[in-house]
Formats: C-alpha cells, structure tokens, sequence
C-alpha cells in the first residue's frame, strides 16, 4: 500500500512546494519562491517515472498531478512575477496577463490528458517548463525592462496552447532498484535551493528559456521549410539521398 502511494507522495510535495513558494513570494522572498517552484519541477519530473517503475500508474495519479500543476506552475509563477514586476502597473494590464499565464496552463494541461501527441513529442509548451521560465525571469526584474517582461510572460502563455512540438523527455524511465536515489536527490536539491536561492534560480533560468526557445525555432524552421517547397516543388526529391549510419 506504501509503495502504491510514493508517486502520488511526490505529486503531493510538488503541490505543497507551489503553494509554499505563493506565501514566500507575498513574504518579499521571491528567490526562495523561484527555487520552490524548481524542486517542485523535480518532483514533477520523477513522479510519473517512479509510477511507472513500480507500476502503479493510474487516472488517480494523472488527474492529480495535472491539478498540482496548474497550481505550482501556472499559479505560483504568474504571482511571482506579479508581485516583483507587475504590481505597479496599469491594474487592467497587470491582472488579465497575470491571470492568462495559468489560465492557458490550464487549457494546455486539459489538452494534454485528451489529446494524443506525436511520440517523443508535447504539443506545445509544457507548463512545468513555462513556469519555470517566468519564475527565475522574475529575479532580472533589475536588468530587464517591465514591457520586456510583460511580453515575455504573454508569448509564454501561448507557447503553452500553441501547437509547437517540443522533445518529451518523459519516457526516460528510472529502473526500480535506482528509486532508492530520488529522495537523496531531493533533499539535496532543498538544501542547495535553501542555501543558494538566488544563484542557483538565475543559472537554471537559462536552460528553461533555451527549452522554451527551441521548440519555436523548430516551428519557424519547418513553416520556411514548407514554403520553400510551395514555392520551389522542382526542387523536391532532387537532393541526393543520404546514406543512413546503420552501425551501433
């Protein structure tokens, strides 16, 4: 019974983690309430793994873990931001994009569960990356203007309910004699986010944007890709073919 219950545990802990970093961040702590927001992606990353190691996977868990998102990366994020950044602002403008943020998290989180997607691929932003982003984006309220960051938070909102693929790396299981890790790995990701809050959320900021930006490039990539083949159907097929590398 214990065992069944370890990824809802973990789903639990990334909802505890988004709830704790919206009371850090209204308390003037909005470091500490980025890094809460970082572990609790941890949390959200070995969660379905240690489900699927122990076999335990179940809609209980899936309905779950898509509530405890929207909540620590849709919710947490968006007040973060509106607190260090926005809260002086025009209130119209601040609430609607502060409230679109989890409003779309929650749109692309409901198509997620409905919706089939390619192998190997999310349709659209995933929200624990999004969140992400906007949380440690914050923390440049300093060094980036405030229009650059209210348009950064809207373009990450439609990322979210957009249709751009971007890698899944869900499927990279953890074996079952290694679940033993995933709480050491834990512990030491809250002490670290503890002890160096600022630090550590302003260096993971940027492979959350290079994630965030990829998938876009991908999207541009293949529209130019289509309409160079619209424009040019002659050049179709005249490539020579490249000899694929069968070797392990």
């Amino acid at each position: 019974m214990i065992t069944k219950s370890i990824p809802s545990l973990l789903t639990v802990g990334n909802l505890f983690l988004g709830i704790v970093a919206i009371i850090l961040v209204f308390n003037e702590k909005p470091e500490h309430a980025a890094m809460m927001v970082i572990i609790a992606m941890l949390l959200d990353g070995v969660d379905g793994r240690v489900a699927r190691a122990l076999n335990v996977q179940s809609e209980f868990g899936k309905e779950l873990d898509s509530l405890s998102d929207v909540i620590s990366f849709g919710v947490a994020p968006a007040f973060i931001m509106y607190v260090v950044a926005f809260q002086n602002l025009n209130p119209t403008v601040a609430w609607i994009i502060t409230a679109l943020f989890p409003i779309c998290g929650a749109l692309r989180l409901a198509r997620f569960n409905v919706v089939s997607c390619a192998p190997g691929y999310f349709i659209g932003l995933p929200i624990p990356a999004a969140g992400g982003v906007l949380a440690t984006m914050a923390l440049f309220k300093n060094d980036i203007s405030v229009t650059i960051l209210l348009g950064s938070t809207l373009v990450l909102s439609l990322l979210m309910v957009s249709t751009v693929k971007y890698p899944n790396f869900k499927k990279i299981g953890i074996p079952r004699s290694a679940i033993w890790v995933i709480p050491v790995v834990v512990a030491i990701a809250v002490v670290l986010g503890i002890l160096l809050p600022h630090q550590l959320s302003k260096i993971l900021f940027l492979p959350l944007l290079l994630y965030a930006l990829y998938g876009l490039k991908k999207n541009v990539d293949r529209r130019l890709k289509r309409r160079f083949r619209k424009r040019h159907p002659e050049a179709i097929g005249t490539e020579e073919p490249v000899q694929s590398d069968t070797s392990a």
